[in-house]
């Protein structure tokens, strides 16, 4: 390893020799390193940023928090790290999961092997080593026998090209790359761009500090109330131990974590049991409102019922109807990510908040002096853009990854991602990406879902290994089908119906392909028989 270590160290060119390079340090990249490690694989990661965390890492923004509560948000390959962690929130705020993250990097001995600072930038297979040639931002360069990404779906950053932007006068930021010694908008004039999860987290807090807050959005957002808290003691105790119950039921649900999931349809029942339902699920708040009733994703009937119900609550809360009207979506709820917040509708009713709806109004350029739509200019000291990321398949893609005969990922992906399980793709052997395109992965509770797919890689790399393989490789034909399976269980619900980012819809250029898989149980239940059947789908080479 001192040799390994010089060559990272020293930025020459010299090549070091491991088992496996892991890109990313955040939850699937800390993981990786450790359970590759247990495995006797030298392994080595690479991160981009300062620090361990992945998106909680750079993401810093006011309000910035997870919407899957703490107790299920979080590692459970070890039980002593599951009791010793304390969660002080339901939903724990960023700099809490960061220092979870960072516990976990230090607990499990897993800085030495992390280097930080450093982007990977290329990686070719060579066919005559059966090896990853693999280059990094520092000049540093290492041969590795498996290539895995672990970069995460919410990653790459999507900064729309407005035209002018450069020309603003004052600070100009982005929710995913925050300043880490904060922004402060005392008395200023603040204009944010976005009304996804970013944006209905920050807007209310930057609208209680700032003078004065135009909001830009595209498109209505459906948000749920989080019904944030304090966790109580006694509460904490009780999950810690029922811990493996808790685990085990949230493997069955279908999002991955407990939504409470009804066994009822909505259109079975009366209107009047709805009501009753959706008010409890609405006073419960979270993700779990969707869980009311077992066909509001699979039925757009059914979905109405619950739209409905929320776009009453919409106007209810905001008092100027022609506000209320904007910010009032006409999609199925869910279709695009739900978001959860504090006050977010709230915040319209105050007096130093304005709401431009940029589809009757849209964006001509940034000018000096603020925004210019089509029908005003609105005069701006700062602007904040809450557009999101290039999710899923961003990441995967800004490295320069060349497979067989010099393939580029961006090549074979030109139409849109092909994969097969989620984690891999024909033509790139020994290359596997965690929680990708094809998998459960966004629609899930992240964690559980990256240490399911990093515990299934390493069982494969290990079945190569013992059976003295020395390539892996998804056949062409069991991607195909993995494809066609994906948008076939995606076009029987309501997802594809809206454009969102699940469909690559934010990013102008963007293939439009619906790119989860939709049921965790089904998921690890298909995965877990094609293990079972030695593999079937992929070609292990001798």
């Amino acid at each position: 390893m001192q040799q390994e270590n010089d060559a990272m160290t020293s930025g020459d060119h010299r090549t070091a020799e491991l088992d496996v390079v892991v890109v990313g340090a955040g939850f699937a990249g800390l993981y990786a390193l450790h359970r590759f490690r247990s495995l006797g694989l030298r392994t080595r990661v690479f991160e981009a940023g300062g620090g361990v965390g992945g998106t909680w890492y750079w993401n810093r923004y006011p309000g910035a928090r997870c919407d899957v509560e703490s107790m299920e948000y979080s590692y459970q390959f070890s039980d002593e790290l599951q009791q010793e962690w304390q969660w002080s929130q339901r939903y724990a705020p960023q700099a809490e999961i960061l220092r979870y993250l960072e516990h976990v990097a230090d607990r499990f001995s897993l800085r030495p092997d992390i280097q930080l600072d450093t982007r990977v930038e290329a990686a070719s297979w060579d066919r005559e080593k059966g090896r990853w040639g693999v280059r990094c931002s520092d000049g540093s360069r290492w041969n590795a026998r498996f290539f895995v990404m672990a970069t995460g779906c919410l990653s790459a950053v999507n900064m729309p090209e407005f035209p002018g932007r450069d020309s603003f006068h004052g600070p100009i930021y982005h929710t995913a790359r925050w300043p880490h010694d904060g922004v402060h908008f005392d008395g200023q004039r603040v204009g944010v761009i976005g009304t996804g999860s970013s944006g209905v987290q920050s807007i209310p807090l930057i609208a209680a500090e700032a003078a004065h807050l135009t909001v830009f959005q595209r498109t209505p957002t459906w948000s749920i109330p989080a019904h944030n808290r304090a966790l109580d003691p006694e509460e904490v105790r009780r999950v810690k131990e029922t811990y493996p119950e808790l685990r085990k039921n949230g493997a069955m649900q279908p999002f991955g974590f407990d939504t409470r999931s009804a066994e009822t349809a909505a259109l079975d029942v009366s209107g009047e049991e709805r009501q009753v339902e959706f008010e409890d699920r609405w006073r419960r708040g979270g993700l779990a409102f969707l869980g009311g009733y077992n066909d509001l994703v699979l039925s757009r009937e059914a979905n109405d019922t619950a739209a409905e119900f929320v776009r009453t609550k919409i106007r209810a809360i905001v008092e100027n109807p022609a506000v209320a009207a904007k910010l009032t979506p006409a999609t199925a709820v869910g279709c695009k990510r739900l978001c959860v917040d504090t006050d977010y509708y709230a915040t319209f009713n105050r007096d130093n908040v304005t709401l431009v709806d940029v589809s009757t109004e849209p964006i001509e350029e940034i000018t000096p002096a603020g925004i210019r739509t089509s029908a005003a200019e609105y005069g701006l000291d700062a602007i904040v853009f809450a557009t999101g990321f290039d999710a899923m398949t961003g990441a995967l893609l800004a490295v320069d990854i060349r497979g067989r005969d010099g393939m580029t990922l961006k090549q074979k992906w030109a139409a849109g991602p092909r994969t097969y399980l989620g984690l891999s793709t024909a033509g790139f052997p020994n290359f596997f990406f965690v929680t990708g395109p094809g998998s459960p992965s966004v629609l899930t509770n992240m964690v559980p879902s990256i240490e399911q797919h990093v515990n299934w890689i390493s069982r494969l790399i290990l079945h190569v290994i013992e059976t003295g393989g020395r390539t892996i490789e998804a056949r062409t034909d069991a991607e195909n089908g993995w494809v066609d399976l994906v948008n076939e269980i995606g076009n029987l619900t309501i997802y594809p119906t809206c454009n969102s980012w699940y469909l690559g819809s934010n990013v102008p250029g963007k293939p439009r392909v619906f790119m989860p898989y939709l049921g965790f149980p089904d998921y690890v239940m298909r995965v877990d028989a094609i293990a079972a059947n030695g593999y079937e789908g992929f070609e292990i080479g001798a």
